[in-house]
């Protein structure tokens, strides 16, 4: 790395960006997250192909990139991959958003942070019984 200073430079420079893009982006778009994104059905998210879809999953990649980054860098990097994820559009999407958001810590840093944004908690699980309300926030 002392060969290289360039790199140095530009990968702390990157992982600040993306450490204060993460504190300020993510919580506000998982706030605006509909309650009921991860019990509908998978079919029902509208697919689109054009140029808009390449530069979003462009996008999305290089998010993905960064929340993988974040893992050992500073930043949220769970909550940085479950955000390209949404961004992005695949086969599987869902079922792997589903697994993320699924995992306790994970969905009490998500409830917790729409909380603070006076938002309801996200549901991740259908309802089992006609008339029963959708369930498992884990708040």
């Amino acid at each position: 790395m002392h060969d290289h200073p360039g790199w140095m430079t530009g990968l702390t420079t990157f992982s600040v960006v993306m450490l204060v893009a993460s504190v300020f982006v993510v919580p506000a778009y998982l706030a605006r997250m509909p309650a009921d994104y991860f019990i509908r059905s998978a079919s029902s998210v509208r697919r689109e192909h054009s140029v808009w879809w390449v530069l979003r999953n462009l996008f999305g990649g290089v998010l993905l990139l960064a929340g993988i980054a974040m893992l050992v860098l500073p930043g949220q990097g769970i909550l940085t991959i479950l955000f390209a994820l949404e961004v992005m559009e695949f086969p599987g999407k869902h079922r792997i958003e589903l697994a993320i958001v699924r995992r306790r810590p994970v969905l009490l840093a998500v409830n917790w942070l729409r909380k603070r944004a006076d938002r309801p908690p996200l549901l991740t699980e259908m309802p089992t019984r006609p008339g029963e309300s959708a369930v498992r926030t884990d708040q």
